[in-house]
């Protein structure tokens, strides 16, 4: 005999804090329903960010607002405000925030688990790798002498973390004299990479630059994969100043504005097959 199945949000099955904000959940069957509380000042690309570890948000929302007004901004700009009442959809790749005094509080009927969570370990996630080093840093020291090589050295840590926020690129780890980050875009990736080669080469540096697209998994605070190590290996191929990108992130920036140049087809340590790379023009 079937049986009605109740719960409340006084009561929920799990509760997640984010900074200025509250998600409660409860399962109902195979059915997740959350109710969502998010206070004045709260924006996700502020508050949640950094902690999922992508741009914008990539859930699909569906739900109603109960009180409160929030904002919803999608990549080309348009932007929707939602209001008590309101039914609303919401596809991946926004960002949000809350509006005026009152708190917004909201009950989500697809999209609530998890979107304010960070990936779990070992959880596989497809992004951009980029890899830069200083070629031939140990005699660019010793030409220069240990004062100014630390204080070039400190200047150009400095112009490529300014340059990974604006291009939107999270740094995963300083090598000492190069980067390992991670985009979501893969032009964003490329244009980063070129903009600090070029900040670099004022500086009297020579960075090289490797770009790739691929699944990686979280390892703590660290990368893991296959991806990984190829965008290491790509690196490895490129002339001082020069961004070097693989074939499939190639692929993936037909249509832009990015122009590029096949450099050929290469055995790369540690990858099973050839790999065509392709550098990035100016």
């Amino acid at each position: 005999m079937s049986e009605v199945i109740k719960k409340n949000f006084d009561s929920p099955d799990t509760r997640d804090e984010v900074p200025l904000g509250l998600v409660e959940l409860v399962t109902i069957g195979s059915i997740n329903v959350g109710r969502e509380t998010l206070h004045p000042g709260w924006r996700w690309s502020t508050h949640v960010r950094h902690i999922v570890g992508t741009e914008r948000c990539e859930f699909h929302h569906v739900g109603i607002q109960l009180s409160g007004r929030w904002v919803v901004e999608m990549p080309d700009g348009m932007q929707t405000e939602i209001a008590p009442g309101d039914v609303y959809d919401i596809p991946p790749g926004h960002d949000s925030w809350v509006i005026g005094d009152e708190p917004a509080v909201n009950v989500d009927f697809q999209g609530v688990a998890g979107w304010a969570l960070p990936p779990a370990p070992g959880q596989r996630l497809l992004t951009t790798v980029l890899f830069t080093d200083i070629a031939e840093s140990t005699a660019v020291a010793e030409r220069m002498g240990d004062r100014r090589w630390a204080m070039i050295l400190a200047q150009h840590t400095e112009d490529v973390r300014t340059l990974l926020t604006t291009h939107h690129g999270r740094e995963v780890k300083n090598t000492g004299d190069g980067f390992l980050a991670t985009f979501d875009r893969p032009a964003a990736a490329v244009e980063a990479a070129a903009a600090i080669a070029g900040s670099a080469q004022r500086l009297g540096l020579g960075v090289r630059a490797g770009v790739h697209t691929g699944e990686i998994e979280l390892a703590g605070d660290d990368l893991r994969g296959v991806a990984v190590h190829l965008a290491a290996r790509v690196m490895e191929r490129a002339h001082p100043g020069e961004v070097l990108v693989s074939a499939t992130t190639r692929e993936l920036l037909s249509g832009t504005d990015l122009a590029f140049t096949e450099k050929g087809t290469f055995e790369l340590k540690g990858i099973t097959g050839a790999r065509t790379l392709y550098s990035v023009e100016a």
